[in-house]
């Protein structure tokens, strides 16, 4: 094992964050390198759907999805949508996206390999909050899945049954227990199933300030700088190169999220990965809305209820991290949001409701990186985490820790390997 040194963690988002928190307490001075304001808006982890759902365990695309394409194309206000500026870069991360759900026993893999990272993740977070003096923003209560009938969540037996191989458990409720659950819903969902053992976030921004704040309070460096690169000499590491110089250490965590991507360049991996846009609306004093944080099937939006309002969170746009927002993508999820509640008004004041987008850090197979660096095995990658960025998150930061320490890791990493795309 190694002895605890001086680790420089790039990224204070929730992935970096939950990390320096765990390096501290094994022992290890802590840097983190993050330029914006951790938890702030201009990070991913501000504008997730909140979900804890430790039962997220399928990729992003489903076998036959090929078909889409076109539709994707043609449609820039969609659910997923490609700019079409952007199709000359995006098409080789979009044919691996393809290929990594070409075939349900390929799904099975992923899910097998995700369903390690994610079991128990709400039991994670609850630590770490507590720790953090904020427990009251995570709860485990259940996260719902809202159907127009029973028959359209048949449709998706293949999904679920996976989940169940996994051991994954759900109730299943008709439209009378959904309305107790949920009885602000519009009358149109008349089936829901519940997954006990999944949790919530009721605001990922100040969790993430939080620990970030717990981290600093623990001892660690907090630099307001960007990382640009590593001194590395024979294979060692001696240094994170920044825009206000060099921070000596021993061993360095690439967590900066879409970032990422130079970073690992330069640490000697090539990775393929990409900003999968979304937005988020925000509904302030809502006179309707979820109980139970919910996914709807006919139009993949989760509405939550958070501290500062009702949520409403999903789209995914493939296009450059820095394009600008498209808010009419945004303006949808609002109108979703009214039509799914009806109690909400139909006209909303612009002054009750907030607009975001954000780009997650997304690898084409639903799988993060996890695991050292080609060119130095003092650096480590943790990135990559897609929709389950907040999730995974803690039991992340718990594996980086026992890389660092040179620890056997508590799960098999080969499928989370950076070179698994060479």
């Amino acid at each position: 094992m190694n002895a605890p040194g001086h680790v420089v963690i790039i990224g204070a988002g929730v992935v970096g964050a939950a990390t320096a928190v765990q390096a501290l307490n094994a022992g290890w001075r802590v840097t983190l390198v993050e330029p914006g304001e951790p938890g702030g808006p201009q990070a991913a982890s501000y504008g997730n759907s909140g979900w804890l759902s430790s039962h997220s365990i399928l990729p992003p695309a489903a076998p036959g999805a090929w078909k889409q394409v076109p539709r994707w194309l043609k449609d820039p206000l969609g659910p997923l949508a490609i700019r079409w500026g952007y199709l000359p870069r995006a098409l080789p991360w979009l044919v691996r996206y393809l290929a990594a759900a070409r075939s349900w026993p390929r799904v099975e893999r992923t899910a097998q390999a995700l369903r390690t990272l994610l079991a128990g993740a709400p039991a994670l977070h609850q630590a770490l909050a507590r720790q953090a003096g904020v427990p009251q923003l995570i709860e485990q209560r259940g996260l719902l899945h809202a159907y127009l009938s029973e028959q359209q969540f048949r449709a998706d037996h293949r999904a679920w049954n996976i989940r169940r191989q996994e051991g994954i458990r759900w109730q299943e409720l008709d439209a009378q227990a959904l309305r107790a659950l949920e009885p602000d819903l519009h009358p149109r969902y008349t089936f829901g199933v519940l997954v006990p053992e999944t949790g919530h976030c009721r605001n990922p921004g100040a969790y993430v300030a939080a620990l970030v704040r717990l981290a600093q309070s623990l001892g660690a460096d907090l630099r307001r700088t960007r990382a640009t690169g590593f001194d590395i000499r024979g294979g060692r590491l001696c240094a994170v190169r920044t825009a206000d110089g060099d921070i000596a250490c021993d061993k360095a965590v690439i967590a900066a999220g879409v970032r990422s991507r130079a970073l690992a360049r330069q640490a000697g991996d090539a990775v393929p990965l990409a900003a999968e846009r979304g937005y988020h609306a925000v509904v302030s004093q809502p006179e309707a809305g979820a109980r139970t944080s919910t996914m709807f099937a006919d139009c993949k939006v989760v509405a939550h209820t958070m501290e500062d309002g009702l949520r409403v969170a999903g789209q995914v746009e493939i296009a450059a991290i820095d394009a600008a927002p498209d808010w009419r993508r945004a303006h949808i999820l609002r109108d979703l949001l009214v039509s799914i509640y009806p109690a909400l008004p139909a006209a909303l004041p612009e002054t009750r409701v907030d607009y975001w987008q954000g780009a997650r850090p997304s690898m084409p197979d639903g799988l993060p990186c996890i695991g050292p660096a080609s060119g130095s095995a003092d650096i480590v990658h943790a990135f990559g985490h897609g929709h389950t960025g907040l999730v995974g998150s803690a039991r992340t930061g718990e594996l980086v820790v026992q890389l660092l320490q040179g620890q056997p890791p508590s799960i098999a990493l080969a499928p989370f390997d950076p070179r698994r795309f060479r």
